[in-house]
Formats: C-alpha cells, structure tokens, sequence
C-alpha cells in the first residue's frame, strides 16, 4: 500500500536524520555497551546475581575496552542514523566468528558482571555461542548466576556440576554451562528450565536469590535503583521486561524528554528511587506508549519519546496511514495491546 501523505512522511524522516541527539552519538561510537560505565557508577550494575550493583572489574567489559580490543566493525540498520550494532573477533584463547555480532549490553551484564566474569573474550565467547544455539542471552546468563549463588552457598556441588567449580569469575565454566543447557546435558538439563523451575527442585534455601518474575528471569537492570521498573516488572504481562517498561534513571533531571511529559503531568524531575503517584502515573503513560512503540514495530533507540517525539510519532501515523489520530488514541493502542496480553 502507498502513503497516504508521503512529503510528510520524508519531511518526519528528515528532521529525524537532522536532529539525532548527542546522546545517541555514544551507541554509534561504542553500542549498548555504553551503558556500562554510567550503570556501573550509578550503583546500576548487576552483579554476582545481584548481590551488588557495580563491578569492580567493570573497566575491563565496558565498551571503549571492546572498541579498543576486539570490534572488527559496526553494524546497521537500514538506514539507522544510530548504528549500535557490534561486530567482534576474537582469535585466542576461544574463537569468536564476526557473522555473530558482539554482545550488546545485557548480555555483557548477564554473561559478564552478573557471573563476576571480567573476561570481555570469554563474553564474546558466550554471545556467538548463545546466538548459534538459539538461546536468550539474559536468561542464560541469569541462570548460570543463579547456579553460581547456589554453588556458593554449598546448595549445589562439584557432584552436581560433575567437578566443575561453578563459581563467580570462572568465565571457561560459563562457557560449558551454556554448552550444557543448549544439550540438556548434566547440570544444564535442569537449568534449561529456567530460574523458577530449578529453584523450585534444587530446594527452598534458593528462594531469595532465584531472582525472576512470573517465570522470567530479570534484566539487567537494578530494580532496586529503578524502583518504577521494579513496579513495572510486576504489571507487565511477560514479567520481568525492560523493554516495555519505564527506565527511571531517564527522568532524573530537565531534559527534551522531560519537557514533553508536562502535557501528562509530570512536571519536575523524579528521583530513580521514586514511588510518588507521579512516578506511578509516568510509569503507566511510559511502557502503554512503548507497547503502542511494538505494535507499530519502530526501533527503540530511535523511535523513543526523546528523539522524535509524542506528538510527531501522532503525526507520523497520521501521515503513513490517513489516519486523523492524536497522542491520547495511541497511548489507546498501547493499553489495549498490554490488556490483551495480561488477558491471555
């Protein structure tokens, strides 16, 4: 089907490509690992399963150490004036295939500082091998937290783990345990079934770090910190999920972002630890717009309320399908979809 206004349509595309802020500038130059540092110094950080939230090693998984060390190229988009995406050799001690990309930031924080691994190749390692086997990295690399936790607490054994000393910064055994799981073999067949099956069989002691939400297993991000994403993860139809929900620390100061939630009420800026009826009421309006955000299929990094807006995105549905619609119809579309989701 054609575009129902396609001059407003390129002129939308234009101020798009024009106006990319300069925050975007650091995903282009170091990608989604550039959330490291700022998390890490924020207290942001998971790691060890959780137990702390910075890595004291966390210099040597950020993304100027990638980009430095082992990225061959960026990858895109079509089109993307953002360009995250990685590329990554690596020779020795593992190989490490480009055709794989490189790991994105969660699964730096899954497979690296959540486990107390400080090995970026050992990382590299573990991302192409969860991509070749079809495997979610945050999950995984959750689970194998979870098994280290328990290994440290004497709940699992060398005669479970069949002599391997699971234990956090042991990056070659998280590389077999992502083996393991993708085989179903030993150890690996119980941790296939995620956090809240293992934790339920391996016994009641795990039940304070067998960390997920409705059988998911969280992100990295540090509920705690993000006390609204900590609210959102229980709302949210799928559990614990970042990506349709609110990340608290973007609202902590005066900003672009800031400036179009007064048309919602939110007027002043909140702190990331903030449960107030604003914070709630801006967790609502957040994660029904970034659920509408899906349902039009638009990239997050881009289409994001800071970058091209609520009141343009309106414009821009109006412009694709002849549609007279407005902010508040969409936000519509968002709640309607989460609705459906919570229903079935």
């Amino acid at each position: 089907p054609t575009l129902a206004d396609s001059q407003a349509v390129s002129t939308i595309g234009r101020w798009v490509k024009n106006n990319t802020p300069i925050n975007i500038k650091a995903y282009r130059d170091l990608g989604t690992a550039s959330l490291v540092t700022p998390l890490n110094i924020q207290g942001g950080l998971p790691t060890c399963n959780f137990q702390k939230g910075s890595f004291d090693a966390a210099h040597k998984i950020i993304g100027e150490t990638m980009k430095d060390t082992i990225l061959v190229r960026r990858k895109s988009c079509f089109a993307c004036p953002v360009q995250c995406k990685r590329a990554v050799k690596v020779d020795e001690p593992y190989t490490v295939d480009p055709r794989y990309g490189g790991p994105e930031y969660e699964t730096i924080a899954a497979l690296g500082s959540n486990c107390g691994i400080d090995d970026l190749k050992a990382i590299a390692k573990g991302n192409e091998l969860t991509a070749a086997y079809g495997l979610d990295s945050i999950s995984c690399g959750s689970v194998i937290a979870f098994a280290m936790e328990c290994f440290e607490h004497g709940l699992l054994t060398t005669r479970d783990t069949k002599g391997l000393e699971l234990v956090f910064g042991n990056g070659p055994a998280m590389l077999q345990m992502i083996e393991q799981i993708s085989m179903r073999q030993g150890l690996g067949a119980l941790l296939s079934e995620g956090i809240a099956r293992a934790s339920k069989i391996i016994g009641p002691a795990t039940k304070e770090f067998a960390l997920q939400i409705k059988g998911q297993e969280l992100p990295m991000h540090e509920p705690r910190w993000k006390q609204g994403m900590g609210v959102g993860f229980s709302m949210s139809p799928t559990g614990a999920d970042h990506c349709h929900n609110m990340h608290d620390s973007a609202y902590t100061r005066i900003t672009p972002l800031l400036e179009q939630l007064k048309a919602v009420g939110i007027l002043e800026p909140l702190p990331a630890n903030d449960l107030s009826p604003a914070k709630i009421r801006l967790l609502i309006y957040d994660s029904m717009w970034i659920h509408f955000l899906n349902c039009a299929v638009c990239c997050y990094f881009v289409m994001v309320r800071g970058l091209v807006g609520f009141e343009r995105m309106a414009q821009l549905v109006s412009a694709v399908t002849g549609w007279n619609t407005s902010v508040f119809e969409l936000v519509n579309v968002g709640e309607r979809a989460a609705t459906l989701a919570r229903a079935f």
